[in-house]
């Protein structure tokens, strides 16, 4: 099997399997780690299914984040009899092992944006695999407030979903 191809449905593979985004972190730590093959030529991989539309991405406080698209998906069902089942079973035990980490790098995230109002925009997120539970968006006025927000929002975040339901949920 062609090299680029092995490491296309690889990835391809990978973010079948999980219904949550992957770091470019995630896949490289498998795919170099494993020895299947060195950075320069997963990154090749990567942009080929990119301009193919096979996979898209996110970029999130400067990390990108992979999706298999609808046409990645069908490329996989007429290929994936080509990847060698003992690769198929690293990637489960990969994605079991790893299942917390891609849990939360990308569950709960948070990033933020210079406006046209000359504040910066915060935007946090809460997702449960492809649905969004929380979606907030709001203005603070410096970029180190903006940061603040961004850092703490993991730490926080499940507890400030339960407030606001509790507090939404009561009535008076």
């Amino acid at each position: 099997m062609e090299g680029l191809l092995l490491y296309k449905l690889i990835v391809l593979f990978m973010l079948d399997r999980t219904d949550y985004t992957m770091t470019n972190t995630l896949i490289s730590n498998f795919v170099v780690g494993k020895g299947y093959t060195n950075l320069f030529n997963l990154h090749e991989a990567l942009s080929e299914m990119i301009s193919s539309d096979f996979i898209s991405t996110d970029t999130i406080r400067d990390t990108i984040h992979y999706k298999i698209t609808t046409q990645g998906e069908e490329a996989l069902s007429y290929f994936e009899n080509r990847l060698p089942y003992a690769i198929k079973q690293d990637i489960l035990e990969y994605l079991s092992q790893e299942k917390i980490n891609v849990k939360n790098e990308s569950e709960i995230f948070a990033d933020y944006f210079y406006n046209d109002s000359n504040w910066y925009t915060v935007q946090c997120i809460i997702k449960d695999r492809r649905e969004t539970l929380i979606d907030l968006k709001f203005d603070v006025p410096t970029k180190s407030q903006a940061e603040t927000i961004c850092n703490n929002w993991r730490g926080k975040s499940s507890s400030i979903y339960e407030y606001l339901i509790n507090q939404l949920w009561l009535t008076e």
